[in-house]
């Protein structure tokens, strides 16, 4: 009789057993390489495709190549196998360090070979990042509604098992609602995530987007100039009334001193009708134009 097959584990293992094998290294000597379960051939080694980070420092890779060329890598890969192809193995963590190996032309890396179903590999992947604050807003995000759409992960999940909050999830994936300019700055670094949660809904982000960039604005300054903006295109403009004409003027005067009220008289453009407006200062004035109005 077949066992039944187990229950998906994703977000409920819990942080401690999901990331044991990518924190044990964190705390080891820097000066000699780690023993690692086995070494591979880095052609047999592949990307995550599902790696919700997209973007690599330039700057950072070059230094890390560069050390990897003198020292090799210190802390192994952590792969599992691709079920399509018994010898090929696809990151879990450690991509970056990989990617410099090949730029240093090295032959093969150390790694650790971990059994990680496909929701536990997209949690280590963003874990990894986040810990080592090495992913920017964008692919945060991006690796956060995989999680959601592809997993059915709820946000109050993914905050426990991810050490977030749930609003932090929420307003998180609400960047990605951004227009593709505010999402270039925020991946770039020009604008942190601070700075773009106050245009998330705005009708003109990217405007205010490259405003708040050339001006190298605050967060602070960003959220007033975000408000101030929005209230300008949600407020209709009111219209300057039209100058009324002289004989118009002259009757509103001859009414006024006649009643002792202050008389106020439109027309409506184009016709014939409109209305007179009195402006009583108090009741017993209104008695007396009351009286006068009913002939008493």
């Amino acid at each position: 009789m077949n066992k039944p097959k187990s229950p998906n584990r994703g977000l409920g293992r819990g942080l401690s057993s999901l990331m044991s094998d990518v924190n044990q290294t964190h705390d080891a000597p820097s000066d000699r390489p780690l023993r690692s379960e086995q070494s591979l051939p880095i052609d047999q080694v592949y990307p995550n495709p599902d790696q919700p980070r997209r973007t690599f420092d330039e700057e950072s890779l070059s230094d890390l190549t560069a050390s990897i060329a003198e020292k090799g890598i210190i802390q192994p890969l952590i792969v599992r196998k691709r079920d399509s192809d018994s010898g090929a193995y696809e990151i879990v963590a450690g991509e970056r360090r990989w990617r410099a190996a090949q730029r240093a032309k090295l032959h093969e890396v150390p790694v650790i070979v971990r059994d990680f179903n496909d929701v536990e590999v997209l949690e280590v992947a963003i874990i990894e990042n986040i810990q080592r604050s090495d992913l920017n807003a964008i692919d945060e995000a991006a690796g956060y509604k995989q999680l959601m759409e592809k997993f059915g992960r709820t946000q109050d999940e993914m905050g426990k098992a991810l050490g977030k909050s749930r609003s932090h999830i929420a307003n998180s994936v609400r960047l990605l609602t951004l227009p593709s300019s505010v999402q270039a700055f925020l991946e770039d670094g020009r604008l942190s995530a601070g700075h773009a949660r106050a245009l998330v809904g705005h009708p003109d982000a990217d405007a205010l987007a490259a405003e708040i960039v050339k001006k190298g604005l605050s967060v602070r300054d960003a959220e007033r100039l975000s408000k101030k903006d929005k209230s300008k295109l949600t407020m209709p403009a009111r219209k300057k009334p039209a100058p009324k004409d002289a004989d118009t003027v002259q009757i509103e005067n001859e009414l006024g001193a006649n009643l002792g009220m202050k008389v106020s008289i439109s027309h409506a453009d184009g016709k014939e009708n409109g209305q007179i407006v009195l402006n009583y200062r108090n009741l017993e004035q209104l008695d007396d134009l009351l009286r006068l109005l009913s002939g008493s």
